[in-house]
């Protein structure tokens, strides 16, 4: 990579000798976008064209990102062919079409990978591309189990990568203003945090034997799970609710974020304890295979609770809102969600309201907006050593570990302890379900 930026560098200063006295109009946006910058410009590849798309066309098209979208890459064709056509919507030159991540891997100039494919592809396509020597975005959930949590951690740090989770509430403007204050002992010391989302899921098809979709690699998109035969319904976004094979059930798909935010608030890591109450309690005869209702307690040292109240197909607004996190404190409250927070005193009388807001996508399926546009810009700063990660991934895996925690005790049916400094659990059938069963020379190891 350095040779290639030496020569690109070489390049851009007789180009720019050049065209002296010439108008830099007269080249080709091509040209011109491949000299102007180069020696600074980052070759970036998407895997996983689906529903988060649209949150990578905003940061990927600004100038000042200053890269170059050099792979499309999805397992079904249709998916390649859409993103191509709504990326020619934002960017003026096309990028590749490829269906296996293998081989835009294999791409020396690829200098970062976002990794948007299904979760159990996260930790492992990650560690791929680390290996392959690139840099990552990974969308939430960024692991599958415990396991590959360790494993991701550990793998940024043996190939000296940055790695960012898809937690963008992070680079949030006015989410890290009003955390700062709260650090600061706005409101007294924080002592508790409750963390919701509520959603008005509807009916999911049961699944069975069809053929492959047509355009669908089946196959790949199995990828490190053990393989099966096709059923219906399951490429597409209802493999989060299909059993444990591909999803993390709402806790990861959702919860991952609030749940963040509320560790975040409290400075805490990992808990000492965890207890849940979940249940499917909606459609009982369709196809959703987990839980849909959960409420799962978090206990911290120093006395300190995060609550995880996630409603996947009720939709009534307990605290209002579909989504967001309160934070409570012994002087005040604090409520933040994607756009905006409200900061109460101890009276329940409203202090303030963030100037700073932000347009982010709350329920909407893909999401998408200008915080999501931070946060990716926040990795690409942090790969040129302009700044640091928001979330480095080291921190977000531990936010990413009470979502573990959560679905474990839901399907050992008990609560149980942890050891606040490692993360391992303290119970014999919580331990079984540390990792999964892998496809033969698909495990995530290095």
């Amino acid at each position: 990579m350095t040779s290639r930026r030496n020569f690109i560098k070489k390049a851009t200063l007789a180009g720019a000798a050049i065209t002296v006295g010439n108008s830099a109009m007269a080249m080709s946006a091509k040209s011109y976008r491949n000299i102007i910058g180069a020696n600074d410009r980052l070759n970036i590849a998407i895997a996983g064209l689906g529903r988060r798309l649209n949150a990578f066309k905003g940061p990927i098209a600004a100038k000042e990102s200053n890269v170059n979208l050099s792979y499309l890459c999805d397992v079904k064709e249709s998916q390649r062919l859409k993103g191509l056509k709504q990326f020619r919507e934002h960017i003026n030159y096309d990028p590749k079409l490829e269906n296996d991540i293998r081989k835009v891997l294999d791409d020396k100039d690829v200098d970062v990978l976002i990794n948007a494919t299904p979760d159990h592809w996260h930790t492992p396509g990650s560690i791929m591309a680390m290996k392959a020597g690139k840099h990552v975005y990974v969308e939430k959930p960024c692991s599958h189990n415990m396991y590959e949590n360790e494993q991701l951690v550990k793998a940024s740090k043996h190939f000296n990568k940055v790695v960012q989770m898809g937690n963008q509430q992070r680079s949030s403007g006015h989410t890290i203003e009003i955390i700062n204050e709260i650090h600061n002992g706005i409101i007294g010391k924080p002592y508790k945090a409750v963390a919701f989302y509520n959603n008005r899921r509807g009916e999911v098809p049961v699944q069975k034997s069809a053929p492959v979709p047509n355009g669908l690699d089946w196959d790949l998109w199995q990828g490190p799970a053990p393989r099966r035969a096709y059923t219906s319904e399951t490429w597409n976004y209802n493999w989060h609710w299909y059993g444990w094979q591909y999803g993390t059930a709402e806790a990861g798909n959702n919860g991952t974020h609030e749940l963040d935010v509320a560790r975040w608030a409290l400075q805490v890591d990992f808990p000492n304890h965890v207890y849940v109450e979940a249940e499917k309690r909606h459609f009982l005869d369709d196809g959703w295979e987990m839980y849909d209702d959960m409420e799962a307690t978090f206990k911290f040292e120093d006395n300190k609770t995060i609550k995880w109240d996630g409603k996947s197909r009720n939709g009534y607004g307990t605290y209002g809102p579909g989504r967001g996190t309160i934070i409570y404190g012994t002087e005040g409250s604090v409520f933040v969600d994607r756009g905006s927070y409200t900061l109460y005193g101890r009276n329940g009388k409203v202090i303030k309201t963030s100037e700073n807001k932000s347009n982010e996508s709350g329920l909407a399926l893909g999401g998408g907006g200008n915080t999501s546009t931070k946060h990716v810009q926040n990795l690409f700063d942090t790969i040129r050593g302009k700044t640091q990660l928001t979330a480095p991934i080291d921190d977000a895996s531990k936010s990413m570990a009470m979502v573990h925690y959560a679905n474990i005790a839901y399907r050992i049916n008990k609560g149980f302890d942890i050891d606040a400094i490692s993360g391992k659990m303290y119970d014999r059938d919580a331990m079984k379900l540390w990792s999964r069963e892998y496809e033969s020379g698909w495990e995530p190891k290095f």
